[in-house]
């Protein structure tokens, strides 16, 4: 899909080049791309928030100021082109909060490339940072304005109107498109982007990366056009003391600077927009693990009116750190989808875990599909020598067909950590597929760990693309105080899963508890288990309680020489940060596993009203377009019209409900298990159809049986027919008129012969 998308805009800025743009027309030409040799399949995504006119028919492809009248156009465009349109202004807010980053994009494009008496369907990208989540997006045209907002699952099954696959959705996992439709030639757009993501983490510092960096053809081909760059950041560190700005992409200038808040500005006026990624750092500094607690009231418009808190632990400095002496055991499926690419990443990311032991830990690798293969009966310890075997062991399993039975490699992996003495077990589970007995999976897991000693075996786990069950997966690691990660675009395969394994491989701090959470009336910790605490990132405990907190609060935990560890917790109110916002997308995520598992429909109408309150996807949730007319209807009277009053300006009249038009699902799921039985690979996932276009292919999908009779409905002929230019639809119509005639004569022949015959 990522491929189609790239290579229509190629043809887009092919087709570009019909457009006569005056004397500055050199000034703005597309760039010679880089030989089919060098170029990467992703050389055309977007690295910016960009538009597109989405053309199917070139002959509209025109300057809507000064016609150039191009020479006549045949055919169409399949896939359509995708032209992407020129930028005349644009700003960056950022606001990061502790580890999260709300961001939002503000630009206004031009159709320059359409006539003026014809319109096209125009398609936003948004391509989003590090664990990006789609908030909304605002669009303000002339005469209308169009808008995105969460619903209910019931609600959206009285929508009528559902947009078409294609014109709304995830392109790659952090690349949201949206498609406005039918957009006038010459029309100025103006829009605004809202999104979340998160800050990574290592060695102190947060760093935070926005997708920034625009292609120097959406630059306007007229000089004299004023061009503004705007970037505004505030940080806000919350409970994190010693900070400091380490770096950033753009000349930043600072306009505040308080007690852990900071301010920054950049506005200038350019002739190229920027060709860099925004990028900002800042540390925070501390030798030892500490952390603190945030405490907020609720909005008026919270559904739920108990008091929020959230803590955060940080790992301290790199130097006073030591980690867990391990036993790892890699659950790795080897079943025919993980087959290409999947299972080599996975071949990669294991073998460069395997380098990072040290000579003290110990090791071992089981590979499953329908049936189950061991590297070793018994733990290894990470020597040179077998570290090497392994990586050859690895190296040679392929995959194999059958099903996919995750239980028996996971009891075997839990056996061989039972008796694990002065070092943490961990297990490593990769899949991409889902199992039946998922629950039966949780549960057996929580009565395992529930009597394995002081340090239980840690699950961590990784799902590879659409078809596994990412919620199941997230479950089994708060069951095992582990971590949880994900790739559902194949390309990000090794790298999510080496920062999975470089996480859960670099714990400082083990079970850890917080005392006096207990004695609190209607508390709710959103993770049943605290995960242990990693020297690759912070960790964040959040939850509702009802009742007064308490002044003091206590942090308890094992280190990596098992001795004991205890810090009290500063405890603050949140000023400014919006505690409801940063959390939402962890406690959907969260609550969300726990519904699954519980089949719990409270627990999912809950996470429905998190999700609609806070503007964040959910499983219960789907996205509609709402588009609202701007321009007065003029109200008739019997046959006559009032008219409107002089200097009367053009209103939004409430009276009008919006039209919604119900986009696709944007979640995850909960698996598939007839793609698992079927090993089907990640990646070739397609995009669900409406209900009436899954009617309409399988009324027309038997065209092989029904051929000679209904040739006319079926759909390789409508395919086909779709794709002729105008001449061949002017000499198949031609065709298909005789033979109508003949088979006219042919019916009034049987008609008048009939009595004759009888005779």
């Amino acid at each position: 899909m990522a491929e189609d998308f790239a290579k229509s805009v190629e043809d887009g800025l092919k087709l570009a080049k019909r457009i006569y743009l005056g004397k500055d027309r050199a000034a703005v030409a597309p760039p010679r791309p880089p030989p089919p040799m060098e170029r990467s399949p992703h050389f055309y995504l977007p690295s910016a928030p960009m538009v597109y006119a989405v053309i199917s028919d070139p002959r509209i492809v025109d300057n809507p100021d000064i016609p150039s009248y191009q020479p006549h156009v045949h055919g169409r465009c399949d896939p359509p082109a995708l032209i992407p349109l020129q930028m005349s202004g644009v700003s960056l807010d950022v606001d990061c909060f502790a580890d999260t980053a709300f961001i939002q994009v503000s630009g206004k494009w031009r159709v320059h490339c359409v006539m003026g008496s014809r319109s096209c369907d125009c398609r936003i990208a948004v391509p989003m940072g590090h664990q990006g989540s789609i908030l909304g997006v605002e669009v303000d045209l002339p005469t209308k304005s169009y808008s995105t907002e969460l619903i209910g699952e019931e609600e959206s099954k009285s929508t009528e109107k559902i947009a078409r696959p294609g014109d709304g959705g995830f392109l790659k996992p952090h690349i949201f498109t949206l498609t406005i439709p039918q957009i006038d030639g010459g029309t100025n757009i103006s829009i605004k982007l809202r999104w979340s993501q998160k800050l990574s983490y290592k060695d102190g510092q947060f760093s935070l990366t926005v997708p920034f960096s625009f292609p120097e053809y959406v630059t306007p081909a007229i000089k004299n056009i004023s061009k503004k760059e705007k970037i505004l950041l505030n940080v806000n560190c919350g409970i994190a003391t010693g900070v400091l700005c380490k770096a950033t992409s753009h000349p930043l200038k600072e306009i505040r600077c308080q007690a852990g808040r900071f301010g920054f500005l950049y506005e200038a006026d350019i002739l190229t927009w920027s060709d860099t990624d925004f990028s900002f750092s800042y540390s925070v500094s501390s030798g030892n693990i500490f952390g603190g607690v945030l405490l907020q009231t609720p909005c008026l418009y919270d559904f739920d009116q108990r008091d929020m808190f959230c803590i955060y632990l940080f790992p301290g400095s790199q130097q006073s750190r030591k980690v867990f002496r391990k036993e790892v055991i890699f659950v790795v499926d080897i079943s025919d989808s993980m087959q290409g690419r999947p299972l080599e990443n996975t071949k990669n990311a294991i073998s460069a875990a395997l380098s990072k032991l040290s000579s003290n830990d110990s090791f071992n690798i089981i590979a499953f599909s329908s049936e189950t293969f061991l590297f070793s009966t018994s733990m290894e310890l990470a020597s040179k020598e077998a570290i090497e075997r392994a990586t050859e062991w690895i190296s040679t399993k392929y995959s194999v067909g059958g099903g996919t039975n995750m239980f028996i490699p996971l009891e075997k992996a839990a056996e061989m950590l039972s008796n694990t003495r002065g070092s943490i077990p961990m297990i490593f589970l990769v899949t991409d597929g889902a199992v039946e007995d998922e629950r039966n999976i949780c549960d057996w897991m929580k009565k395992r760990l529930r009597n394995g000693g002081s340090l239980c075996p840690r699950i961590h786990a990784f799902g590879i693309g659409s078809f596994c069950n990412h919620y199941f997966l997230r479950m089994l690691s708060m069951i095992g105080r582990g971590e949880y990660g994900a790739a559902c675009d194949v390309d990000s395969i090794e790298d999510q899963m080496q920062k999975l394994f470089s996480k859960g491989l670099s714990t400082v701090l083990a079970n850890i508890t917080i005392d006096a959470l207990d004695d609190l009336e209607q508390i709710e910790v959103y993770s049943s288990r605290i995960p242990d605490l990693s020297c690759e990132s912070p960790l964040t405990i959040c939850g509702r309680f009802q009742g007064s907190f308490p002044d003091t609060l206590k942090a308890k935990g094992i280190l990596g020489d098992l001795s004991s560890f205890i810090t009290d917790l500063k405890i603050e109110t949140a000023k400014d940060i919006p505690l409801d916002r940063v959390l939402a997308r962890h406690q959907i995520d969260l609550l969300t596993a726990q519904a699954w598992l519980s089949e719990n429909k409270q627990l999912e109408e809950k996470v429905s009203k998190l999700s609609i309150e806070t503007c964040n996807i959910s499983e219960y949730t789907r996205m509609v377009l709402l588009e609202h007319n701007k321009i007065d209807k003029t109200i008739e009277y019997s046959g006559a019209r009032k008219a409107r009053k002089k200097g009367d300006p053009h209103k939004i009249r409430d009276s009008e409900a919006p039209k919604k038009i119900l986009l696709q699902s944007l979640s995850v799921g909960f698996g598939d298990l007839i793609a698992t039985a079927e090993n089907i690979r990640p990646g070739s996932e397609e995009q669900k159809l409406p209900e009436a276009a899954e009617m309409f292919i399988k009324a027309t999908s038997n065209c092989c049986g029904q051929m000679c009779k209904r040739c006319c409905c079926c759909m390789c002929c409508i395919r086909c027919c779709s794709k002729m230019n105008d001449q061949c639809a002017t000499a198949l119509a031609q065709l298909c008129t005789a033979l109508a005639c003949f088979g006219c004569l042919d019916c009034c022949s049987n008609l008048c012969c009939a009595g004759e015959e009888g005779q």
